[in-house]
């Protein structure tokens, strides 16, 4: 691919992000405002500058709008870097694979557009639409899944082998903290540095060896 492809390709990528992110935006704040049921999609697309067939290529609904898009957040360069030539190990995860994950995630965050008040914008959504938090729940499983199919096809193994199970909870469960921390009001830290030091933490507890035999009770002396 030439160079020209590529700039372009990252322009319309970085053009695809922002506009996702202005829906987003306008919908989080309309919900916290008003409610789901107290603006129409037109109105999004008046605030967001766009037309109501642009609004429907990104989102099928004002819901979907304000949980936001997984799929929009995976840059195709990172992705790509993502699956460079792991080292695969026969029915095992790769050596090189946390690396990686860390690697895509802390591309992924530092090149979204996300600040605090939006986060506290989806918050006060979910305040105001309490449902919202159930399709949160659904939300939150599919990415899981899509997340251990992203993992799979790197390491070639099945999104239901139990290494790839676990490795898409666990780096979920640590980036889910991760990006709480990181979007705190007090935190002047940079995501790498918070998602470095949460890993490292959870690497001490699972580098310690898992003794399964129960533990002899301690017998009374007459």
């Amino acid at each position: 691919m030439s160079n020209s492809a590529n700039i372009d390709g990252g322009l319309r990528e970085r053009k695809r992000a922002a506009t996702r992110s202005a829906i987003t935006a306008v919908a989080r704040s309309l919900t916290a405002e008003r409610g789901l049921n107290g603006y129409t999609v037109e109105q999004v697309c008046e605030e967001s500058g766009i037309s109501r067939r642009t609004f429907f290529n990104y989102f099928h609904s004002k819901e979907d709008a304000v949980i936001g898009a997984f799929s929009d957040e995976l840059p195709q360069d990172a992705i790509e870097d993502f699956n460079r030539g792991p080292t695969r190990n026969t029915d095992s995860i790769s050596s090189t694979l946390l690396a990686a994950l860390y690697q895509l995630t802390v591309t992924i965050m530092e090149r979204s557009a996300i600040s605090r008040s939006e986060v506290h914008q989806l918050i006060a959504a979910i305040k105001a639409e309490p449902q919202l938090l159930g399709r949160m729940t659904l939300e939150g499983e599919a990415r899981e899944r899509q997340f251990a199919e992203l993992i799979a096809d790197r390491e070639g193994l099945s999104p239901g082998h139990p290494e790839i199970v676990m490795a898409a909870a666990v780096f979920g469960a640590v980036s889910k903290k991760t990006a709480q921390q990181f979007f705190s009001e007090d935190n002047v830290r940079p995501y790498r540095e918070i998602l470095r030091q949460n890993l490292a933490a959870a690497q001490k507890l699972f580098a310690q060896p898992l003794d399964t035999t129960p533990a002899e009770t301690p017998k009374d002396h007459a």
